[in-house]
């Protein structure tokens, strides 16, 4: 294929994959995406992606089993029509011959694993697709070619050459100062703000027009399918933390809205690296010490002094009796089983496994599920995954299968009951880490769950401190009173306590006669 002046389109087709000898792109070259960003450079940088993940219009894009960060940035991409090296900026335009559609995926699970070169987050087969036609260079104006991207029909991205920080020219000369540019090789050219996840069932189009020509490359279509064939063992697998997100949606309130992020990402709260901020500075082990030397019931019963009544996972059966159960809170939302979504959110590496998978020491994952009991939301894999990872417990208002096995792991589960069938039967595992009901209450990432044989309390943590304290009072109190009724005394005055009683109550407390917090129960943390 030789470069031409006409003013018509070429097909992409196989041999201009095939032409390609290297695919380079640009990190960031456009004001929008800078803008995202918060950081303007002051040249370009460049990366690379395997001529093997070429692909024409149509090809769909597979999204990596285990991998739930895949995302489109639609781009200008340029072909190379003459051998260039170390050629001038205003010469550079000669050496393109071709300007068509692209979308650079990448897959941001992998990128950590990468150091900085994107070969396995941006190289995977079918990640760069290109089409559906060439337009000759010499017959567009580089400054004045619009970019457009849709998803499932949705305009997401829509921007100009002219909001380019760093033209084509310069970007073609700048790459010729190290290396020869051969004929058929792509350079993509950076993409603009509004690039995001997407996910197995939607399709992407990708679309250049030059306003003055009038010549459109048409829409570079690409459906996006779920992967099913998992990492080897032998190399590094998928990890996500929430830089790496806020990365994948563009910026941080994007993927706060899409509900990706862990509590209190983005807020300061987090820890180095995004990893997820848990509640360890609420949940220390003096509070959790304070919160296992009384009862339940006790807690319960602070709280209502609080005006809290709506605070207990009701209607749950444990597969432990005689334990208590104290950690914070991760969230897991199922919706009402649909098949078409089910095919786009049930396999792989789904919400479910993604919230097993992260679950941390002393975190309690808890599950809505509706009190659907008709299908499993809990088999045995993923309740020992839970255990290896340190999980202090799991808590769903749904169906626990294989339930005989569940039982005898050493992780206690709360369960409104069990069932033969698979979670798909009922359930669409949907998301991860947001504000869920469980057993009749509310459930937020964070809070703080308490579970013994008398019931599951959620305490929130901004209280959880003065909740404990109060209840350490009245279980001292509870213990005294109990003390004197076993003795023979009549309760009236005494329960609760007049101030003769009161009187009492304060000398023997004096005396050090309370055991309340010195032999504490077994806690599962």
């Amino acid at each position: 294929m030789e470069p031409n002046n006409a003013t018509s389109t070429t097909p992409v087709d196989q041999s201009v994959l095939d032409a390609a000898g290297k695919v380079l792109a640009v990190h960031l070259s456009y004001a929008s995406r800078a803008a995202q960003r918060g950081r303007t450079p002051e040249h370009p940088s460049y990366f690379m992606k395997a001529a093997s993940s070429l692909s024409v219009s149509g090809t769909a894009v597979e999204r990596p089993a285990e991998t739930r960060a895949l995302a489109f940035e639609g781009e200008v991409a340029l072909v190379i029509g003459t051998t260039a090296r170390r050629v001038a900026p205003e010469d550079a335009w000669s050496h393109v011959g071709w300007v068509t559609a692209s979308n650079d995926l990448g897959v941001y699970d992998m990128k950590y694993a990468d150091k900085g070169s994107n070969i396995r987050s941006k190289s995977g087969d079918g990640f760069t697709p290109m089409g559906p036609a060439l337009l000759p260079a010499a017959s567009v104006d580089p400054a004045g070619l619009r970019l457009r991207t849709w998803v499932n029909g949705e305009l997401v991205q829509d921007d100009t050459t002219a909001g380019l920080i760093f033209d084509f020219s310069r970007i073609v000369a700048d790459l010729s100062q190290l290396m020869t540019l051969q004929p058929g090789d792509v350079i993509l050219t950076g993409t603009p703000a509004g690039s995001s996840v997407i996910v197995p069932g939607d399709t992407v189009e990708v679309e250049v027009d030059d306003t003055a020509s009038g010549l459109t490359t048409g829409r570079l279509s690409t459906p996006v399918t779920q992967g099913t064939t998992a990492m080897a063992a032998f190399g590094n697998q998928p990890r996500l933390t929430d830089a790496d997100l806020i990365d994948a949606y563009g910026s941080e309130e994007a993927a706060a809205a899409a509900g990706a992020l862990s509590p209190g990402a983005g807020t300061g709260t987090a820890g180095a690296g995004g990893t997820r901020p848990g509640s360890a500075v609420v949940l220390t082990d003096e509070l959790k010490a304070k919160l296992n030397a009384v009862a339940t019931a006790t807690i319960s019963a602070t709280l209502r002094k609080h005006g809290l009544n709506n605070v207990s996972i009701d209607g749950l059966q444990p597969t432990k009796t005689g334990r208590k159960v104290i950690g914070t809170a991760r969230t897991l939302r199922f919706v009402p089983n649909r098949e078409d979504l089910f095919k786009s959110h049930g396999g792989g590496f789904n919400a479910q496994k993604q919230a097993i998978d992260s679950i941390n020491e002393g975190e309690i994952l808890v599950m809505e599920a509706r009190g659907e009991k008709g299908s499993g939301t809990l088999g045995d894999i993923l309740g020992l995954r839970a255990q290896v990872r340190g999980a202090a417990a799991i808590i769903t208002d749904g169906g626990v299968r294989d339930l005989t096995a569940v039982t005898e792991l050493e992780i206690p589960a709360y369960y409104s009951g069990s069932h033969p069938a698979v979670l798909g039967r009922k359930h669409v595992p949907w998301d991860t880490d947001i504000t869920i009901a469980c057993g009749g209450t509310t459930v937020q990432p964070g809070d703080i769950i308490v579970a013994d044989d008398d019931g599951i309390l959620v305490i929130p943590p901004a209280m959880a401190e003065q909740v404990a304290e109060e209840a350490l009072e009245q279980e001292r109190k509870d213990e005294y009173v109990f003390e004197q009724v076993r003795q023979g005394h009549q309760v009236e005055g005494l329960f609760p306590m007049n101030d003769a009683w009161k009187a009492k109550y304060a000398e023997w407390l004096a005396a050090g006669n309370s055991t309340v917090g010195q032999s504490p129960a077994v806690v599962q943390d």
